[in-house]
């Protein structure tokens, strides 16, 4: 490494948000551009370890010491051609995943980590400003035809790196625009649309079709499209969301969280929501019940709508400030983190669990009521009960947000009508191949996987892609990170 003892000179620095008063009135991205001098002190951290840890956490195999190091010398064209080598959306990861590469790295055993995820988005940033980043459009042609179903992460990924290959790509996405939930459930202040759109410019002008508004099982049959591809990959991730079957659920203004974001999203796209749809915060007493990352966006969301107070519950108990004994290095570290929206303000409410809903004589919800739980340990597993003898907390609610994530894939039309097979937990059934139990088509990211990281999502989509490949031609060089 340029800097063999810059873990020992330089503190780990986080990258800055934009003051709270400013950010919360509007929907411009929270985070601040890192200074380049910082930055590169930040990469002279990274300690030249024997064994890079942060490779094993991360799924696409990101080669982080070299652009670490590569910044830290000021060679951005050379961290970039890097960096791209093995991610195809590096600001999709530096912006939204929340980096187990950090997780595992080596200086974490007894120091902060290196800020990996903000050096990433740092160089993909640099890379498009200096224009370096150029569509790259197949040199030879398969005639093969791929057809793409879920335009996500996964999607996207998949598209990409086999329109690469030289086939024929078509993605279809059942909603208006392209993007899945990277244009319809990540809020705006936390990745703008344009950094989306950027993207799909440069993959339509390798030659990737789009075409939005198309469900497949419901308004284009699967036989239609077996019959005009070579093969299909399937990338609608794990959409259906968990229900809370509390007394209380069916009142007006209780909601699934992504018909919230995806409405807010729809606002910052121009569109208006007719008033006897729409769900606002604006004046609000709000519940978010999860407390994980949709939880949190459902939080930022809240407060740029007005509302009057938020409370955020989880079931789970309030994690350690430091990794516990039973969580040792290099596992993720469960601890207690507070993300933009948190700072933002909430109270939090760990060790609750919803009881019920309680509404007016409009039937609108007005209240919630809660109990408080404790994990216990029964024949080997981990359960929560109520706390006997506790007094049950009532809390004001005009709008409540189920934000406890997904149980996996919508099974009506394409799914029921594949007849693919779906293993114990609900997930779309694959082979070492990324093929399901129907010939030619294959699968990746949260349909497959279950509800999980955008990390996740893009390298199982390259490992799909160059099986793809494989399957169409007889061979492949496209990358497979898993």
């Amino acid at each position: 490494m340029g800097k063999v003892t810059g873990f020992m000179e330089y503190r780990r620095v986080k990258q800055a948000y934009r003051p709270v008063q400013e950010r919360v009135r509007d929907w411009k991205q929270v985070m601040r551009p890192f200074p380049e001098d910082e930055l590169k002190e930040q990469g002279a951290r990274c300690m030249d370890c024997a064994i890079p840890f942060c490779h094993q956490g991360c799924p696409l195999g990101n080669i982080i010491p070299d652009w670490n190091d590569l910044v830290y010398r000021g060679l951005w064209r050379e961290a970039i051609d890097r960096l791209q080598a093995t991610n195809n959306f590096p600001e999709f990861t530096g912006t939204l995943c929340p980096a187990p590469c950090e997780g595992a790295c080596v200086l974490g055993i007894n120091d902060d980590p290196v800020t990996i995820k903000a050096i990433e988005l740092a160089i993909v940033d640099h890379a498009w400003k200096q224009d370096w980043i150029k569509p790259e459009p197949p040199k030879v042609l398969t005639g093969k035809k791929v057809a793409v179903v879920g335009s996500g992460p996964a999607g996207l990924a998949g598209a990409q790196q086999l329109r690469r290959a030289g086939h024929e790509v078509t993605v279809f996405e059942r909603d208006d625009r392209i993007g899945g939930l990277l244009r319809y459930g990540i809020p705006e202040f936390k990745m703008e649309k344009r950094v989306l759109d950027r993207r799909l410019r440069q993959m339509e002008t390798e030659g990737v079709v789009f075409r939005a508004n198309t469900h497949v099982g419901i308004n284009l049959s699967i036989e239609e499209l077996r019959k005009n591809f070579d093969a299909l990959l399937l990338t609608g991730g794990a959409c259906a969301p968990r229900d809370l079957p509390v007394p209380g659920r069916e009142l007006k203004g209780v909601h699934f969280a992504m018909e919230y974001l995806t409405q807010q999203n729809r606002r910052c796209e121009g569109e208006t929501v007719p008033a006897d749809r729409e769900i606002t915060a604006r004046g609000k007493h709000v519940i978010i019940i999860g407390g994980g990352d949709t939880g949190a966006d459902c939080l930022g969301t809240a407060h740029r709508q007005g509302a009057v107070s938020v409370h955020q519950l989880e079931i789970m108990p309030r994690p350690p400030e430091q990794r516990a004994s039973d969580n040792p290095w290099p596992q993720w570290p469960f601890i207690y983190r507070v993300s933009s929206a948190h700072e933002e303000g909430v109270e939090r409410l760990f060790s609750v669990s919803s009881r019920r809903f309680i509404g007016d004589e409009n039937g609108r919800v007005k209240a919630l009521e809660l109990v408080e739980v404790e994990m216990i340990r029964e024949n080997g597993r981990s359960i929560l009960n109520e706390i006997p003898g506790r007094r049950t907390i009532t809390l004001p609610c005009d709008l409540a947000l189920l934000a406890m994530g997904f149980t996996g894939p919508e099974r009506h039309g394409m799914l029921e009508q594949l007849g693919v097979k779906f293993t114990d937990r609900g997930n779309v059934w694959r082979d070492d191949n990324w093929m399901t139990s129907i010939p030619a088509v294959f699968t990746a990211g949260d349909m497959q996987h279950g509800q999980s990281l955008i990390v996740w999502a893009i390298a199982e989509a390259r490992s799909a892609a160059s099986s793809i490949d494989r399957y169409l031609t007889g061979t492949s060089d496209l990358p497979a990170p898993l």
